[in-house]
């Protein structure tokens, strides 16, 4: 499967979706992973770029403190809305991480949980994260692994390419084009950053079973306009001879990521 960048962009609908469904399975696990590669303590000032619904801001808000402020960044509006209707102490913006609308040094750290996959030019992302943070700050990063080291997503990606089409297996190979640490550090050396701190876990997502991972995959991304209903039943199918169908309440599903501590290369 070739690898492609593409925006993940949701109406209002599917962005309740996505926090209803995709961040307690999903996203809420990894924020606080996300954040301590920042190392934030009380009274920082914190950036969230391509916060999504905010799971990772309104976890920093406590850790920062009354004296603290966060600040989430995305370039959805249907994100922000859901995100500004669960928590008032976060200053949502919206904006593009390649042009931020912040002032040189504004912030003491900054942080992207599972987005970086979908920058358009992610040297620029960096370079403006570089420019906002305050000398000796740091910025973490966190990006699902490559599509080989995931044991569960795998055979659910290799069902959408049977049954969905080019623009569904476009949409998911957009997923895991940040699985190679060395391409990021890359992009993060040409902006004047070092990885300084690399870890890779395998986090666990909670379904109700397979068919239920794969409507969530679909119906809080944008995969909902690219998958029809008779792909999907396709689709679930697969999945369920592939990870077997459960009796249980739960159904684990091994995400394994990265998470990345960045700081300006000339203070390494």
């Amino acid at each position: 499967m070739s690898e492609t960048t593409e925006p993940f962009h949701l109406p209002l609908e599917a962005a309740r979706a996505y926090e209803a469904t995709f961040v307690p399975a999903i996203f809420a696990e990894w924020a606080p992973h996300t954040l301590a590669a920042a190392r934030p303590r009380r009274g920082d000032r914190i950036l969230d770029v391509a916060c999504g619904t905010g799971i990772v801001a309104r976890t920093a808000v406590d850790l920062v403190g009354p004296d603290g402020a966060v600040t989430g960044l995305d370039l959805n509006d249907a994100m922000l809305t859901v995100a500004a209707e669960i928590e008032d102490r976060v200053a949502w913006r919206q904006g593009d991480v390649a042009d931020l609308p912040f002032a040189d040094q504004r912030f003491d750290a900054a942080t992207c949980q599972m987005a970086l996959m979908f920058f358009p030019d992610r040297t620029a992302a960096f370079r403006e994260l570089r420019r906002v943070v305050v000398p000796h700050g740091r910025i973490a990063i966190s990006v699902p692994g490559s599509l080989d080291d995931q044991p569960a997503y795998l055979p659910f990606v290799e069902a959408v390419a049977r049954h969905a089409g080019d623009d569904a297996t476009a949409m998911l190979s957009t997923y895991w084009n940040c699985g190679d640490l060395d391409v990021v550090a890359a992009d993060a050396t040409a902006a004047g950053l070092v990885v300084a701190e690399r870890r890779t876990r395998a986090g666990v997502c909670g379904f109700a079973s397979p068919a239920d991972f794969v409507h969530i995959e679909v119906n809080a991304s944008p995969l909902a306009d690219r998958i029809d209903a008779e792909a999907l039943e396709a689709i679930v199918a697969d999945v369920d001879r592939a990870l077997g169908p459960t009796t249980r309440d739960e159904f684990s599903v091994p995400l394994v990521g990265h998470v990345l501590s960045l700081e300006r290369a000339d203070q390494a």
